[in-house]
């Protein structure tokens, strides 16, 4: 092809683009109209990064839309208290909210297992069984019976086993324990005696601090150190058992997500999902400082002997055999998670655990 001819078809074929892009700017305009939501958090700001994973979701759909599409983030309690967040969504009080499902476990136990259950999944395989494994779809089957739709949209990862008064080394030590632990969890420990108390997380070092507690679990180092915990309970337990890899949902009113343009629907999910990655970053980077300095201002850590967490692990499948006998919903989800789980574990104990495990004894030995 000459070089006149070619010039010659490129400019019959730009005029061409450009008046397809004329043509099309109304259509375009109509796909992307302004659209502002309101978002409710259960948590307070000062937890910059668990409260931020909704900043960040909120940020990407504003600039991925050129400010059209505008989800303003109000921290808990500046539209109703963190405990109320999928209640408002749910009401259509707000339209989305940003909360952990397991809040919500007393309405239905199956709220729990969109975030985390005793001895569940790790981070990774939360993920894998959400994204790959049919979850995500599983989980808004069940959402939408009561008027939401959710997307993930955050995890700490494996959380740590909370603050303690007094040491915890047997079981008779668990038996009268205030305890302040979030979600389903509760019911777990109350078979061994524990006194399980839903507190929000603002409220929990007041708690510690008259004694009205005895031991509270909230996240990891990171967050437990904003929290100020290590000043009233010195006895620092982990792992968090109940919560190996505990997810944090966009929780979004039916008939709004159903209104959005599908456009808005694949920016949102997809902004949901940078924003679950962006977290679990976050928290690997600021916890292994954040413990040093813990440890440094007279923490003590310890880990639960292995006869707690058989104990726990007994009493955890015991009520999942009663729940399963009761709540099919719960047991259609279940079954799915835990069959995924039994090959997870199989899989990463191969591979990963070993790796870690050998570059772990490097660390201690001062190699790395």
């Amino acid at each position: 092809m000459d070089r006149r001819s070619f010039i010659r078809k490129a400019g019959f074929a730009g005029a061409g683009a450009a008046a397809a892009t004329t043509l099309a700017a109304p259509a375009i305009a109509q796909t992307a109209p302004k659209v502002t939501w309101r978002c409710t958090s259960s948590f307070p700001k000062a937890l910059d990064t668990i409260f931020g994973a909704a900043v960040t979701m909120a940020d990407f759909v504003r600039e991925s839309t050129d400010g059209n599409f505008d989800i303003q983030v109000f921290a808990a309690g500046e539209l109703v208290p963190g405990l109320q967040a999928m209640d408002a969504a749910a009401a259509g009080t707000v339209e989305c909210a940003h909360t952990a499902s397991y809040y919500y476990w007393g309405k239905d136990p199956t709220f729990a297992l969109a975030t985390a259950v005793p001895f569940g999944m790790n981070v990774r395989q939360m993920n894998a069984w959400m994204y790959y494994g049919g979850g995500n779809d599983l989980l808004n089957e069940f959402y939408n019976t009561h008027g939401l739709h959710g997307l993930a949209c955050g995890n700490t990862g494996a959380q740590m086993g909370g603050w303690y008064s007094k040491e915890i080394n047997t079981l008779e030590d668990l038996k009268g324990l205030k305890m302040r632990i979030g979600g389903f969890a509760g019911k777990i420990v109350e078979k061994l005696g524990v006194v399980p108390q839903q507190i929000a997380g603002g409220d929990i070092y007041p708690s510690l601090e008259k004694g009205t507690i005895d031991a509270a679990e909230w996240v990891g180092p990171y967050d437990d150190e904003k929290l100020g915990f290590y000043k009233v309970a010195k006895y620092y337990y982990y792992p968090g058992w109940w919560e190996g890899g505990p997810v944090l949902h966009t929780l979004i009113n039916q008939a709004k997500w159903n209104e959005l343009p599908k456009s808005y629907q694949a920016i949102l999910t997809a902004a949901c999902q940078a924003a679950n990655c962006d977290m679990m970053a976050s928290y690997d980077y600021k916890n292994p400082e954040a413990l040093k300095r813990l440890v440094a201002g007279g923490a003590q850590l310890r880990p639960f002997s292995q006869d707690v967490l058989a104990a726990c692990f007994e009493a955890a499948n015991s009520t999942y055999k009663e729940i399963n006998a009761s709540n099919a919903g719960f047991k259609k989800i279940y079954d799915s998670q835990m069959a995924f789980r039994k090959d997870a574990y199989l899989w990463a104990q191969v591979s990963e655990y070993t790796f870690d495990t050998f570059m772990m004894i490097q660390q201690r030995s001062g190699n790395i």
